[in-house]
């Protein structure tokens, strides 16, 4: 196992989506750690205050090559990773070892037509927020009292498919615009693999995000991870998987609510069964006993996202991914 570190510079980072014809920026082994920096705010740089670019995040938003700029997406991912051991069929676990801001502010931003309620709020909106890095709370409003507690994760976590050009903005199979609250530091995610070498990126960090992501944005701010990175030849999936230190998880995406909610369904159901043999009704019954489901989000057109939640306290020792 090696170390690395891996630098969001112009050569390092793509902007807008996922492709197979990207250069890697890192070649790494099964099992490698990698300590990777994002940034986050591509778009809105040009209106952000000062301490929101710093120098190395301006060289960016000011000399991206073209060839790095690969979908009509607004995020700025740091990758490809090329993971050598790593085939189609193939599962990759990403260990979600720290997860930190690296910036004591972030933006949210309300878009025209996009959010969970573009009849009523049609205007265009674009916040500065303040994260108080020590406390590890953003107030919202300013001076309102109202303080949250920060929750850093990051939104996307994707790998690449035979597509040239692949918007960052809907998850899919292949992850990638997740936004999935629950995969905080401590946390293990598990995604299909598409591509040799899988072409793994990561990025959109959020300081802080309700279940839904309903104004489109969470607190949306540059991030810096430790992330490990491990081929398991031993699972088979088709839809990503996550483990947290109380729960795992199955997400289900899909054009409506109810279709995204019934594909979690249907792999939590299958993730039971794999973790404990019993049959299907079995897994059934037991996901309305005992499973909980959220809504991800429900503004990464054409994309809604649900999750449910498998309380790990309820299963037998030693039972495992």
């Amino acid at each position: 196992m090696a170390d690395h570190i891996l630098k969001a510079t112009c050569d390092t980072v793509h902007l807008g989506g996922f492709s197979s014809a990207l250069s890697p920026a890192l070649f790494v082994e099964s099992g490698d750690r990698i300590q990777v920096e994002t940034f986050s705010g591509f778009g809105v740089a040009d209106k952000a205050p000062p301490e929101f670019v710093p120098p190395t995040f301006r060289q960016i938003c000011e000399s991206l090559g073209s060839d790095r700029k690969v979908g009509p997406g607004p995020h700025l991912l740091t990758g490809p990773i090329h993971i050598r051991e790593a085939n189609p069929g193939d599962v990759l676990e990403v260990r979600l070892e720290a997860i930190t801001p690296r910036l004591p502010i972030g933006f949210n931003a309300i878009r025209p037509g996009w959010g969970a309620l573009p009849h009523i709020f049609t205007e265009s909106a674009l916040r500065f927020i303040p994260l108080d890095l020590d406390q590890q709370i953003a107030e919202f409003p300013p001076s309102s009292g109202i303080k949250i507690p920060l929750q850093p994760f990051f939104g996307i976590l994707g790998v690449a498919t035979d597509e040239t050009m692949r918007s960052s903005i809907p998850p899919g199979a292949y992850g990638g615009n997740i936004d999935n609250r629950q995969l905080q530091a401590g946390s293990r995610v598990f995604l299909p693999v598409f591509l040799p070498g899988a072409l793994f990126s990561i990025g959109d960090g959020h300081a802080v995000q309700g279940d839904g992501e309903v104004d489109v944005t969470a607190i949306e701010t540059s991030m810096n991870g430790t992330i490990q990175l491990i081929v398991r030849k031993d699972l088979k999936i088709t839809a990503p998987l996550a483990e947290t230190p109380t729960d795992f998880i199955t997400m289900g995406f899909g054009s409506t609510l109810d279709e995204a909610f019934e594909n979690a369904l249907q792999q939590m159901i299958q993730l039971v069964k794999t973790l404990t043999g019993i049959s299907a009704e079995e897994a059934y019954v037991l996901c309305s006993l005992a499973v909980n489901f959220h809504i991800t989000q429900v503004v990464n057109s054409p994309q809604k996202g649900v999750h449910g939640l498998l309380p790990k306290t309820i299963l037998p020792p030693m039972v495992g991914l």
